[in-house]
């Protein structure tokens, strides 16, 4: 099995499915080269609808070269409110035209002011707001510039995640069904700095002092001069007065982290717990739901190397049903007896239930049979247990399942253009999914490559 790229090994992803040279290339060398548009499950009422029974305004906007969290502290700044207010279903790629649903909530006008790189549009009103989650899954049109001369090797890869996929028939026209490892891709830890994974680590084992200095310190060499250096000073010093003046600016967050530190009244690991609350909401679950990301990728890594199947369960297995609109059904989960293995594979043959693996949480039940004991070893390896995710405030978490294997259908074009030879990828992945995931095995490449 092909080993996968250092930096992949390093969030838990340690092997490709796909046994052949990739494409090569480059992602992401024109902003237009990464599309994103969310596949929307929200019907908002009429924009002009009752704001005491409606009062969250939707809105739609398409982001250019923005970050989700830099677009929603802009756009919170011109309104005067909270950032806290405004939601959102997923958080999209910075370097990537991205088109999402928004929504403010408490919010009586009915227009939204211009913010740079944003074409904003307005679509109706709600009786409460976007929440995580909230879209089918997102749709993608992806060009990889560079790509070696022999692209024929992305028939080769086609085949081996079709294979995987547990649809190996024929193609249908220009699309194929292909299938890869629901792993979480780099951008979920840090693409430069590969590091909230283990932010959450420490925050789960309770050394805030830890998740503090991994998340402020720890220098990558791929981040520019003076960042490199704000961070060996914190290393070196702890001087956090003097570190919120070396960070650069847009580094925010470490300043913010840093400030909260020079002026808290608390001593000891509440100091650097309550340092850590000075980041948004949404990024203190992130440190804890890295984490747990790494954990599920690790479980992953392991059921491929012991050469368990994807697309159906073995005896152990937890696996979800649909409801009827197609959707996983929180309540239809059901862990498999060797008696049931047949039974239940069937209805994951015919697109009815899927294998999960966890999210591990204070709440999680582990697997049982040898999928069981993959979930073991994994937390054992870190020194965990499901009960240590009881943790204050936004960092806790009760964990979840998630399937362990993606499908979609995929097409690729070849981009004549006279600068470069490109590929051109479009497919639809539902919530949570990678799309780098996916072409991490047709490139084979570092993921800085990717964007």
């Amino acid at each position: 099995m092909r080993r996968s790229q250092p930096v992949e090994r390093s969030i838990g992803i340690e092997t490709y499915v796909s046994d052949g040279d990739g494409i090569g290339g480059r992602l992401r060398d024109r902003v237009s080269d990464f599309r994103v548009r969310e596949r929307e499950a929200i019907d908002p009422e009429p924009v002009d609808a009752d704001t005491g029974a409606y009062p969250v305004l939707v809105f739609r906007a398409t982001l250019t070269n923005r970050d989700t969290n830099g677009f929603v502290d802009e756009l919170a700044g011109r309104l005067g409110i909270s950032r806290e207010r405004i939601t959102w279903a997923g958080t999209k790629d910075k370097r990537a035209i991205t088109t999402q649903l928004f929504s403010i909530r408490g919010f009586e006008e009915n227009t939204v002011p211009s913010v740079s790189g944003a074409e904003i549009e307005v679509v109706g009103r709600a009786g409460r707001p976007v929440l995580f989650g909230d879209h089918l899954g997102n749709e993608f049109e992806i060009v990889v510039r560079d790509v070696g001369p022999d692209t024929t090797q992305a028939t080769a890869i086609t085949a081996d995640l079709r294979q995987f996929g547990g649809k190996p028939g024929a193609c249908e026209g220009d699309e194929t069904t292909v299938g890869v490892p629901n792993f979480f891709g780099p951008q979920r830890f840090g693409t430069i700095r590969p590091v909230t994974h283990e932010v959450g680590l420490a925050i789960v084992r309770g050394n805030w002092e830890q998740a503090v200095l991994t998340y402020l310190g720890n220098p990558s060499e791929d981040e520019p001069a003076q960042t490199q250096a704000a961070r060996e000073y914190v290393d070196r010093t702890h001087d956090w007065q003097e570190a919120i003046e070396r960070f650069p600016t847009h580094l925010r967050y470490e300043r913010a982290i840093a400030h909260r530190l020079t002026e808290t009244d608390a001593t000891g690991s509440d100091q650097f717990r309550e340092a850590l609350t000075a980041v948004p909401t949404n990024l203190q679950s992130l440190f804890v739901h890295a984490a747990q990301s790494y954990l599920f990728n690790r479980m992953l890594s392991k059921r491929l190397e012991r050469g368990l199947a994807f697309e159906r369960p073995v005896a152990g297995d937890v696996v979800c049903f649909l409801d009827d609109q197609g959707r996983p059904d929180p309540d239809q989960y059901q862990r498999v007896t060797e008696s049931r293995v047949e039974t239940i594979a069937r209805h994951c043959d015919r697109g009815r239930a899927f294998v999960t693996a966890p999210l591990v949480g204070s709440d999680t039940e582990l697997g049982d049979g040898e999928q069981g004991a993959i979930e073991r070893e994994v937390l054992d390896a870190v020194d965990l247990t499901p009960d240590a995710f009881e943790l204050p405030g936004a960092f806790d978490s009760t964990g979840t399942r998630r399937p362990i294997l993606v499908r979609t259908d995929l097409s690729i074009a070849d981009v004549t253009e006279s600068d470069s030879e490109a590929l051109r990828f479009s497919f639809a992945l539902p919530n949570g999914a990678y799309a780098t995931v996916l072409m991490r095995e047709y490139m084979k490449v570092s993921p800085t490559a990717m964007g």
